[in-house]
Formats: structure tokens, sequence, C-alpha cells
């Protein structure tokens, strides 16, 4: 009989697993038919669909040009109809629905508050409609027998120049549901040290902070980040391949910088199908996922933008585990790794190992063999 630390998932059990997401922007995430909807109620008409499936496969297509540049453009339109109070508790409170349903027990969900003031709202408005939103969608998950725990983690486009104010922000906010701070935005010509004023304030207040980093651009961008401004993770940081030499027979050779990154465990955010879609990733198989696997990199698995991609981070690892044959044992280091790297107190994360995560593993592992067991079973026959 197979041992179940073998057995390589099906969907089902995929969907059931207890996940946990890092990296996801709220932007990125929404309902085609809530943003129909949306743009019905404020008057929107830039939609280039207004029949909700069309427009799912419309945002998927935009984005799966293989520039980062061209994917960041499909956010005008879902950034549009998040102007107000209502729409962005809506759309908060549908993100952790949504996550639950898919498996996700925690999740760190990232915005930009200085895109959301078109209509009038102040940054402390967006910061508590959102968090009205999570707390909405968490209670609606429970009623459905789901239960998922909401991080907000607040964005400052690397473009523009309200990086402290908005790291201000998140200090602010840090007990009452905000658990970080990020930039993010096009990585060419718009490095991690525009905004190290920022950060040292963040360093200051012993507050958490993740950067967009290694994605688009290189290994320069990664270097910066961790070495100029200090980040506790990198978001992506998939380029970090480019330090690390893999010979004809199989041996493996790491830069300075990729030893780094793995000997202090710095998370990596990492978003398969996200880095296809822009062009960081040929295809699942080359994806550096598989390497830095197995070289035991802090990497964990992340959704980044699931209207855009099409995707959930159910999606991810069916996806990973048809490529690279990967068990329930890898989905639960994964998990772990992404709950070790979580911004909430260290006490609150083992908690969610020992009780959640872990137990949860547990569960599949036995259903299987259980199942397993009851299909062998050959009964015996009786003697008339």
């Amino acid at each position: 009989m197979m041992s179940p630390t073998l057995h390589v998932p099906g969907q089902d059990q995929i969907r059931r697993a207890p996940k946990v997401l890092l990296h996801d922007h709220l932007d990125g995430g929404l309902r085609p038919g809530t943003i129909v909807d949306l743009a019905l109620a404020s008057g929107y008409d830039g939609l280039p669909e207004t029949e909700p499936d069309k427009l799912g496969i419309w945002f998927r297509e935009a984005a799966d040009s293989g520039s980062l540049e061209r994917y960041l453009e499909t956010f005008a339109h879902t950034c549009a109809v998040m102007q107000t109070r209502d729409a962005l508790v809506r759309v908060a409170a549908e993100c952790a629905e949504d996550l639950a349903a898919d498996g996700v027990v925690y999740a760190e969900v990232r915005y930009a508050p200085e895109q959301h003031l078109e209509a009038g709202l102040t940054l402390e408005e967006v910061v508590e409609a959102v968090n009205e939103g999570f707390r909405k969608g968490e209670q609606r998950a429970r009623l459905d027998g789901h239960r998922i725990r909401m991080g907000a983690l607040l964005t400052a486009m690397r473009h523009a120049a309200r990086s402290l104010e908005i790291a201000e922000l998140a200090n602010r906010y840090r007990d009452q549901g905000v658990v970080g701070f990020d930039i993010a935005g096009a990585e060419a010509g718009f490095p991690p040290t525009r905004h190290l004023d920022a950060f040292e304030y963040l360093k200051r207040e012993n507050n958490h902070f993740t950067i967009h980093a290694g994605e688009a651009f290189g290994l320069p961008s990664i270097w910066q980040a961790l070495q100029w401004c200090g980040a506790d993770r990198l978001g992506h940081g998939v380029r970090i391949i480019d330090d690390i030499e893999v010979a004809e027979d199989g041996g493996v050779k790491l830069g300075r910088l990729a030893s780094y990154v793995r000997d202090k465990r710095i998370p990596l955010e990492l978003c398969p199908t996200s880095n296809l879609q822009t062009g960081a990733a040929a295809s699942y198989a080359d994806h550096p996922i598989g390497l830095l696997r197995k070289l035991h990199f802090r990497a964990t698995v992340n959704t980044d933008n699931r209207l855009m991609s099409g995707t959930s981070m159910s999606n991810e690892f069916e996806k990973l585990t048809e490529t690279f044959g990967y068990t329930l044992d890898d989905m639960q280091w994964f998990t772990v790794n992404a709950m070790k790297s979580a911004f909430i107190p260290f006490d609150e994360r083992l908690a969610m190992i020992n009780d959640v995560i872990k137990p949860g593993y547990a569960e599949l592992k036995s259903e299987w063999l259980f199942e397993q067991t009851a299909a062998t079973s050959v009964p015996s026959s009786s003697a008339g």
C-alpha cells in the first residue's frame, strides 16, 4: 500500500485543505458580477464588457500579456468602482467569503488606500470601510461553516510620494486589523529606496512590512528591498533564481544574495500563475518554485490577483501538484511556511499551525489512508 505521505491530493482534498495566503490584492480579486453592479450604481461607463462572464474573460485575457505594466492597467476598472464606503465594504466582505470557501484559514490582503479617494473618502474612511468588510466576511463565512481570519496590508504606490503617510496610517490602525505595510506598482524605474523614510519609520515603530521586489526587475530590486530597506518578506522575489546556478550534473551553487535569503529564512511570496502572465516564468514546470522548494527556501504559495489570473489558492496548488507531483506533505510545508511568516504575534501563529493547519492535514491524510484500506480489503467468503 502507498504511504499517505506519498499521496498526491485531488481537487476536493486540495480545496478542503487549510491554506494560508500572504499575497493577494483586494482590487485584483473582485467578482465580475460585483464589478458590473458597482459600475451601474456609481455611473462608471468604462467597462469593456457588462456581462459578468464576458467581463471575467476580458480581465484574464487582458492580463495575460507577458508584461507587468500591461497587467497593472487592468486595475483601472476595479479601482474605478471601489470609491465609496459601501463598495469597499462589499468588496472586502466578498473577498473574505470567497477565500474562506476555498479553504483559506488565514489571509493578509493588501490594497492602496490612496487609490480610493476619488469620491471624497479620506484615507481613514477607506481603511475603516475595508476593515468593516473583512469582519462582515469573516462572520458570513462562519455561518457557512468556514473559518477565516483576515488581516490587511496597507500599500503605497511606488511611483507616488505618499509612502510615509500610508506607513503612518498602517501604524495607527495596527491594532484594528491592519497587520503591515507594502509598496507596489511597476518596479522598473521606481526602486524601493525611493521610500526609505517610510521604511525607517516603520522600523522605529517595530512594525512589519513587505516589499514587491524581484518580479519584473531582478536581483538589484531584491538586494535593495532587503539590505537598504529591511523588508521582512519579499513580494514575489521570484528572480532570486538568477543568483542560483544549476550545473549539468544537477549540482547547485547559490550566490551570496540567494544564500542570504535562504539562511535568513526570508519569506518569498511566490505567485505562480501571475508570474506566468507577467513573463517572470515561462511555464509552471519552469517556475523557480520547484527548485526553491528542493533547496528549502522559505517559499510560500499565493494568488496575487484572483480576478486577473482567473485563479484561487486551490487552483495554484492544483497546478503545482500536477506539475511537480506535490503531496499533502508538500502542501502542509508551504502552508506552515506562510503561517510562520504572517504579520501577527508569534503565539497566534503557533496556535494556527498547531490547532488548525496540522490537524487539518492530518485529517486529510487519515481520510485517504482509510479509503485505501477499504479499497484493498477483500471480504472473506463463507463456505456453504
